[in-house]
């Protein structure tokens, strides 16, 4: 499968929760603001209330830039709230919010980004990483149910347990191969949750409605692909469309922070 880092993948149909396979079934920020992207010439435009997020690019393949969404607008954001996993600190003046498929290839990547993002940014509680669920039953049959599990498990033992099982469901993965689901209770212990509420969660479905509900929500900000990321900063919002490396990301939150700085 093609590496392009700015890849992502692509469908929208509606979700589907797959048979287990395991056997057991207001910031004072300018509206356009102009972001380098190391390598990549491209500007964000963080939208008001209503709009699109328009994008220019200058000389570079298409592919490579943040791209504005094809429809739904970024303003159509669920507010982030308590009932969202977030790393990182809550108040942030910088939250992203990225919608992910568990078993999304780029999303893995993406994943690995945002952890050194927040290594470098969420100590210091500049930024928040909130994470929603898109995922795209077409491609990868069984991303709702791991999603599903991954919800059983934060409203069993809390945010950290579903950030913890979260970066195992990724890491002991290679970058093109499927989740193993019948490592997914073993997931479940080793961040922290019970074997037997585990088993019980995901036998009763108890938590679907929260994957649903972010999928829509997906759709809904214009989500075709994953991963798919809205920047918040005060009452704007912008998209980061893909899996944009590192380098990329560290510029726009550099360049946000910088803008903050410069209105206190």
């Amino acid at each position: 499968m093609d590496q392009n880092p700015e890849s992502s993948d692509h469908t929208t149909e509606p979700m589907a929760v797959a048979p287990r396979a395991d056997g057991a079934n207001s910031i004072l920020i300018p509206v356009a603001i102009l972001l380098g992207f190391g390598m990549i010439a491209a500007a964000i435009f963080f939208s008001n209330s209503g709009g699109q997020a328009p994008v220019a690019a200058t000389g570079q393949d298409q592919e490579n830039r943040v791209q504005p969404t094809d429809s739904g607008s970024p303003d159509a954001v669920a507010p982030v709230s308590e009932d969202d996993w977030i790393r990182g600190n809550p108040n942030a003046p910088i939250q992203i919010v990225e919608y992910s498929d568990y078993d999304c290839p780029f999303c893995k990547n993406f994943h690995d980004t945002m952890n050194q993002i927040m290594a470098e940014y969420g100590t210091n509680g500049q930024v928040a990483w909130v994470y929603r669920h898109f995922p795209l039953a077409q491609l990868h049959p069984n991303a709702a149910r791991i999603a599903l599990a991954s919800e059983c498990v934060g409203h069993l033992g809390g945010n950290e347990a579903f950030w913890d099982f979260s970066d195992l469901v990724f890491d002991e993965r290679s970058t093109n191969e499927p989740t193993n689901m019948a490592r997914l209770e073993e997931f479940a212990t080793t961040a922290g949750v019970s074997a037997a509420a585990y088993n019980e969660c995901m036998s009763e479905e108890q938590y679907i409605d929260e994957v649903e509900t972010d999928f829509n929500n997906a759709v809904a900000v214009g989500g075709r692909g994953t991963p798919h990321s809205i920047v918040i900063v005060g009452d704007q919002t912008g998209v980061i469309n893909g899996a944009q490396p590192y380098g990329a990301v560290k510029q726009i939150v550099d360049n946000l922070i910088a803008q903050l700085e410069g209105q206190s």
